[in-house]
């Protein structure tokens, strides 16, 4: 029988879809599940992106062109201008997702055997593209205690080696909601220059910004035109996860050059999702206000409701719609698969994410989960309610010396 690769079986589970059929098998009983577990906003797309493709007389589904169409390139361009990152439409590659454009990212800074290093917990998805390339990842280790900042320069620089090529950034973060500061980012921008590094920069929060906190870009920091790479998407943004079109820039003309050869290599992106992903920059002003509202709103009640749980620490984010959340448990896995398989509570139950799959050290994570804030504040009430009652529940059982 032929074998898989070594890269294969290296490839890590998704933690955050790996407890799905446990919940398929939930569902089929009747019960009531409370998603929590996954960044899908349930808020509307605005109506004028998904109305755009009504518009066009489109007769033969065509190729796009490998870097995206340049209508929609040049519009992304202004869109950056008004966040002053100055980055021309031939500085952005159109990509199927941010997840392409982090692995052309990795692929492009790095060769096998090389580092990453990675501020963890982090999006696990950043394990999994950097083990597809044969790339190790370093973790630097972010506490609760500390709302997850940036350890110190000497922590950072004490994980450079030879190997090191590029510093992988969350900005606001996955699945921690830390929004850095200016400092934080200071610190970032002149260890990579000192140590000739790449920052590469996922900033598909970048709207989420909360408490009066602005979010600075990567790109936007003096001196970075050389190391700086923007990866971005509308998955979140405009809550067109479905339309998995994102992007990749800099100003680094070789690395650009580098990442268009993977573009051609996968063809195009898709030419259906641009259209709507365009359209989806003219999207009135009044949708984001009403949108960060909203997620406020819903970080307040959950992050109040938690830290009300005899037992929970829960971190106050200042940015993306997650929370990370401490209980107290020894094994996040099996509480979450047993909140699915051996748990309801009025018919209904809440589905978690994991904390072992967003550390290199797996330990960090068995008492903490992930909690995305993405259902409405009623919602949130009886998920809430469902939780409390079933880590109670949990606690007294056998369960809990797992």
């Amino acid at each position: 029988m032929p074998k898989v690769s070594k890269r294969a079986h290296l490839m890590p589970e998704s933690p955050i879809r790996k407890l799905a059929p446990f919940a398929l098998e939930a569902e089929k009983k009747g019960v009531h599940i409370h998603h929590l577990n996954i960044g899908q906003p349930d808020i509307a797309s605005p109506k004028n992106a998904l109305n755009s493709i009504k518009k066009h007389k489109i007769e033969t589904l065509s190729y796009a062109p490998s870097n995206g169409f340049e209508s929609y390139r040049n519009k992304l361009s202004k869109y950056y201008q008004e966040k002053r990152i100055e980055i021309s439409s031939e500085e952005i590659i159109i990509t199927t997702g941010g997840s392409e454009a982090l692995s052309f990212a990795i692929s492009c800074v790095c060769d096998p055997g090389d580092e990453v290093i990675i501020p963890e917990p982090y999006y696990a998805n950043y394990l999994g593209f950097s083990t597809s390339a044969s790339v190790n990842v370093i973790p630097l280790t972010c506490s609760l205690e500390e709302d997850f900042a940036l350890p110190t320069s000497e922590t950072i620089k004490s994980l450079i080696s030879e190997k090191t090529k590029a510093i992988i950034l969350c900005n606001p973060g996955n699945p921690t909601g830390r929004l850095y500061d200016n400092i934080e980012l200071e610190r970032i921008r002149s260890i990579a220059i000192e140590h000739d590094l790449y920052v590469i920069s996922d900033e598909v929060y970048r709207e989420f910004a909360y408490d009066g906190k602005k979010h600075k870009s990567i790109l936007s920091l003096e001196g970075m035109e050389e190391n700086g790479i923007l990866i971005d998407s509308v998955s979140k943004r405009y809550s067109l996860c479905g339309a998995r079109i994102g992007l990749i820039a800099s100003k680094n003309k070789i690395f650009m050059n580098s990442a268009m050869k993977f573009a051609q290599a996968r063809l195009s992106p898709p030419t259906l999702a641009q259209i709507v992903s365009e359209a989806a920059l003219e999207t009135d002003k009044n949708y984001f206000t009403e949108v960060i509202d909203e997620y406020i709103s819903r970080r307040n009640y959950m992050v109040n409701r938690l830290n009300k749980i005899p037992g929970v620490k829960c971190s106050n984010p200042s940015g993306a719609f997650y929370c990370v959340a401490e209980l107290p448990i020894n094994n996040s896995d099996h509480f979450c698969q047993w909140m699915l398989k051996d748990y309801e509570f009025r018919g209904e139950t809440v589905m978690l994410a994991p904390c072992t799959g967003f550390y290199s050290n797996q330990e960090l994570g068995k008492k903490q989960v992930r909690l995305a804030y993405v259902l409405k504040i009623k919602e949130l009430q009886r998920a809430m309610d469902c939780l409390e009652h079933g880590l109670k529940k949990y606690l007294e059982s056998t369960h809990a010396n797992h």
